[in-house]
Parts: C-alpha cells; structure tokens; sequence
C-alpha cells in the first residue's frame, strides 16, 4: 500500500500513536520493531540511535532507545508491553538505515510480548491505519522518497543551465550514493533532467510536481558512465 507516495507495508501490524511498526517472527513467539517510513521522512537523516539499557518486561509506551536527526531528538518506544530479545546494533552503527530501510534492514529491535494475544488485540493493519496516516502526512507536509536527501536545493526564477551548474557543484562535493533535492520552477527541467542524467551518468531516482514547482531526487553514482555527450 501507497499513501500519499508513502509506502505501507500490508504484512505487519502499526501503532500509530507511538509511530512504529511491529511484525511476527513466525514460530518464535518474538517480533520486530521499526519506526514508520514516514516519521523517518518528516525527522530527516537520523544521525544517532542510542539503545536504553533496559532488561526484563518493559511497559507499553516506554521508550528502548532514543534517536537524532538535525531536526529533532525523539524515543523509540513500545506499542505493547514486552520483553527486548534484541537490539539490532546495525542502525546503531548506521543510523541512516532508518531513513532508507525503515520497513526492512532498519529494525530496531526483536521483542517478546509479555502477553501472547496482545499486539493483535492493540495493534492496526495498513488499511485500518491508512485515513489517519494521510491526515497525518498532509498535517505535517511529509513527502517520501526512495532516499534520504542531504540536502535541499531549491532554485526559484533561474534558468535551467544556471540550475544545473549548482546542481553540478552540489553533486560534486557529495559522497557516493548521497542524495540531493532540488527544486525548481522552470517548466523545461524535466526535459533538461533527462539530459544531465544522460550527459553525467549520475541518477535521477524520482520527480514530482506540486503546481509549478519540479522536484528531483538526484543521486551520486560512484562510477558514473555518462550516457551521451555534449548538448
């Protein structure tokens, strides 16, 4: 499921008052723990996961780790009272697994439910959490994209070819793989996308509108091939 471009996976379960998702591992009697893809999306790059040293069953609604983001400091916290099995030390490491892999390698954790019944009986399906999740996206002007950006580019009143020049040095200064948003309003840049794309070998992974503005998620390649050369 797509909401609002915002993905939603169908096969798990959602807590939306704490923002986090929880999934079955099928005959342990232990589950995952993530953070939705689109609390991830309104925090920005996550630049720090610190685990709570917490042991044994662990209330609902209190908080198993805390995270960063240049916008804001937030907690993790449990959507029903459990037991940690795991903490998953990958997104402690790398933080940014929670922006890019929200719904798959940037779990959290694997829980134990005190009580066996109980996330079926609390929690909610995609479909059951989908209305609120769109108030909630509009609410707070969440947009979703495939990567995380490092950085937004917004370029109102220039012309393309002086658009792609700082667009050139923006990329230039990035690590492979990063991502930069840029945001323009000439009407010919998707046309003129297509050809910096082809012309640097650099990808445009996604574009959207929103009445005269164009955005493009452009990424770093590591070894670029451009696709043709000159105008």
């Amino acid at each position: 499921m797509e909401i609002l471009g915002c993905p939603v996976p169908e096969d798990r379960l959602y807590d939306l008052e704490h923002e986090v998702w929880w999934q079955d591992d099928p005959g342990t009697g232990t589950a995952r723990l993530g953070i939705l893809g689109t609390f991830g999306a309104f925090a920005g790059r996550f630049l720090e996961l610190t685990f709570r040293p917490v042991d044994g069953p662990i209330d609902r609604g209190r908080s198993i780790a805390t995270v960063e983001s240049g916008r804001l400091t937030g907690a993790i916290r449990l959507p029903v009272d459990a037991t940690v099995v795991e903490r998953h030390a990958a997104v402690a490491e790398r933080p940014r697994l929670l922006n890019d892999a929200p719904y798959s390698d940037g779990w959290v954790a694997r829980l134990r439910p005190v009580r066996a019944g109980e996330p079926a009986r609390r929690l909610a399906d995609a479909s059951a959490i989908a209305p609120r999740l769109e108030e909630l996206i509009r609410l707070r002007r969440i947009r979703c994209w495939p990567r995380t950006p490092e950085l937004e580019l917004v370029e109102i009143g220039l012309e393309c070819s002086a658009v792609l020049a700082k667009l050139d040095e923006e990329v230039a200064r990035r690590a492979a793989g990063e991502a930069v948003l840029l945001v323009t309003d000439d009407p010919t840049s998707p046309i003129e996308m297509v050809r910096w794309s082809d012309q640097t070998g650099h990808a445009v992974l996604a574009h959207r509108t929103e009445g005269p503005l164009h955005q493009f998620l452009v990424a770093k390649v590591a070894n670029p091939v451009p696709r043709r050369r000159g105008p």
